[in-house]
């Protein structure tokens, strides 16, 4: 079973579009395979941009941290809250029809309360100069463990509202 199975893409992308809002995470929807299934995007920070513009960066930092993240859900079959090596929270609620594991819902972008970025391991991994990052750590937001724990227990419940409403 697949997302689309479960609701309209336009449904998934108004949950993206719920969790920016509440939050100002970066929000994403992956299907069980790791594929975004909607794109509406709006950063969190100046510096997510930069990381996933770079192949090594949406490799090693991004998409490593969402395999991450997303299989301990899986498995748990509950939210997962970590942290990406360049050191942003990341958040996701893992979305199952029955027992079938179709995919998460979650957001990742700001540091949370007491976090920083690493600067160094976002340049030995991409290449980008630490000086060019070091200006664009600034004014990154923060998001508090209570937060993120009220993120999660928000996004269960309107995952499993759509999940409710399978359509036929």
């Amino acid at each position: 079973m697949k997302l689309t199975d479960v609701a309209a893409i336009e449904v998934w992308q108004e949950l993206e579009k719920e969790i920016e809002n509440h939050s100002g995470l970066n929000a994403s929807i992956f299907d069980a395979a790791g594929s975004r299934i909607a794109n509406t995007h709006k950063w969190a920070n100046p510096i997510c941009p930069l990381v996933k513009a770079s192949e090594k960066g949406q490799t090693f930092i991004c998409s490593l941290a969402h395999q991450n993240v997303s299989n301990m859900a899986m498995k748990s079959k509950s939210p997962v809250i970590d942290e990406c090596d360049a050191g942003f929270a990341k958040m996701v609620v893992p979305i199952f029809c029955g027992d079938e594991f179709i995919g998460v819902a979650g957001g990742c972008g700001l540091l949370q309360d007491g976090g920083e970025v690493d600067t160094f391991l976002i340049h030995k991994t991409t290449g980008i100069d630490e000086e060019e990052l070091e200006p664009l750590t600034g004014d990154i937001k923060t998001i508090s463990d209570d937060q993120l724990e009220e993120l999660s227990a928000y996004l269960t419940e309107k995952v499993k509202n759509i999940v409710k409403n399978i359509k036929n």
